[in-house]
Parts: structure tokens; sequence; C-alpha cells
């Protein structure tokens, strides 16, 4: 009887196997992209450069960034290097910050969840004018510049998301310009206090805390530590406040709130 020969039908089927294997293979890995691309959009669903934006669109946007973790502390930039990355905060917080000629810190700024950290809308060949640091422990999506100005010209929501940062950035640094310039510092630090509140407080043992030392509160109102500490004390007698290290937590935030109006 003839040998039966499979050569011929084996060589066109291998290739169709070994496709179907790769297929078989990719799905599982297609999936764990898939679910990377929602809970990336579920870290930036309240960030107001999100907002508005196309959900097709935000997980284009999401899926090209990468993911970064800060310590405590960490340099997330410094002053004069390269604009390389658009950095959001997804946990955690961050400080900008510049120095004086003297090598005195001053806080231009506190950054949170959703917030974006330093400069946007610029070139890659443009450097970083401020320091950023982290304030806790902190996660964020990182693209780099040239994907994600290619983005903004793609998408027109966000690039009008981008100007309302920028125009936001502006009216808050010119209104603590004119609290400096104009009011008490007592009127200054409980205003800054409650904006702290308001963007970084945490609920702690039925108080809201904020973690900023009284120095660096003291960088963030544009005065001395030694103003700052005496405020505080004043504050903690008449039991609005309270504070341990590098913490001030806030018992009555009407009180707090009211401050500028009684002082």
């Amino acid at each position: 009887m003839p040998e039966v020969q499979f050569t011929g039908s084996l060589s066109v089927l291998a290739p169709i196997a070994v496709a179907a294997a790769r297929a078989v293979v990719s799905l599982p890995a297609a999936a764990a992209r898939e679910n990377n691309t929602f809970r990336k959009m579920t870290l930036v669903q309240h960030s107001p450069l999100f907002a508005n934006v196309l959900p097709s669109e935000g997980r284009e946007i999401v899926s090209a960034a990468r993911e970064c973790q800060f310590s405590r502390r960490d340099r997330i930039f410094l002053a004069g290097d390269p604009v390389r990355q658009v950095t959001l905060l997804t946990s955690g917080s961050a400080k900008i910050v510049q120095f004086g000629q003297s090598g005195t810190e001053v806080i231009l700024g506190l950054k949170g969840p959703g917030d974006v950290v330093g400069a946007l809308g610029v070139c890659p060949q443009d450097h970083h004018c401020s320091t950023a640091q982290a304030l806790a422990a902190s996660h964020a999506l990182i693209w780099d510049t040239g994907v994600f100005e290619t983005f903004s010209q793609r998408f027109p929501q966000l690039r009008r998301n981008i100007t309302h940062i920028l125009c936001q950035q502006l009216r808050e640094l010119e209104e603590r310009y004119r609290e400096i310039s104009t009011e008490k510092v007592s009127v200054r630090l409980s205003h800054q206090l409650v904006r702290v509140l308001n963007q970084l407080g945490r609920r702690v043992n039925g108080g809201l805390e904020i973690r900023l030392s009284r120095e660096e509160l003291a960088q963030l109102t544009g005065t001395t530590l030694f103003t700052v500490s005496r405020l505080l004390s004043d504050w903690n007698q008449r039991g609005i406040v309270s504070t341990r290290r590098e913490a001030v937590s806030v018992h009555n935030f009407q009180a707090l709130a009211e401050l500028a109006e009684e002082e």
C-alpha cells in the first residue's frame, strides 16, 4: 500500500497554526492594555486637564503616558533643566519653588492630584524656571513634551484646557501678589491655609490636616518662620488650629475663614 505524504498540507497549515497561537497569546495582552488604559482614565477623570475631553481622545492620550513614583522630597525637575516632559499628579502633592540669590526659598504654588506640575504649552527647547519637589509620596502620569504637544494640536478641547489652566495659575499668582503687597501677615496666612485645605486637606482625628511645616507656610506666605509660629500659637490657644511636626490641623474651619475679616 502506498505511503501517504502529508508534507505539503502541513506546510500550508503551519503558518495558520502559528498565527492562531499568537492571536490566543495576544488576547490577554490586549485585555491587559485595555484595563491599564481604563485605570489611567479613572485616575485623570477629575483633572482640569481632561475636562470635557472626548473619551476616545482621553484614552489615546493616557495610553501614551508612562507612570512614575516619587518619594517625599524627590526632585521632579530642577530650575534650568530642559522641559522634556509633562507631569500630571495622580496622587500625593508637590511644591513649585524658586530660590533667591541668598538661597532663600519661595514657594510659588502647591500641586495636588489632578494638577499639572510644571510647564504647559512650551517647546521642548525651553527650560524650567522653577524647581518642583514632592511633598509626599506621589504618583504621576508623564508624557514626553513632543508627544503631548502633538495631542494638544490634534485635540482642541485639550488645548482649551491648557489655556484655562495657565490663566488660572496667572490669576492665583496675581491674587497672592496683591495679598503680599496690601494685607497683613495674619490675613495672608489665614487665606493661604484656607486655600491649601481646600486643595490638599485631609481628615485626621476629626480635624482637617495639611502636611506643611511652619517654615513652608512662611515660604508660601512671604513672611518669617517666627511670625508664622507666633500666629499659629495664638490660633492654637483660641482652639482654631493645632500644630505638630510638619503638619497643621484645623479644628474650626469657619473661624479660620473669618480671621481675615476679624483682624
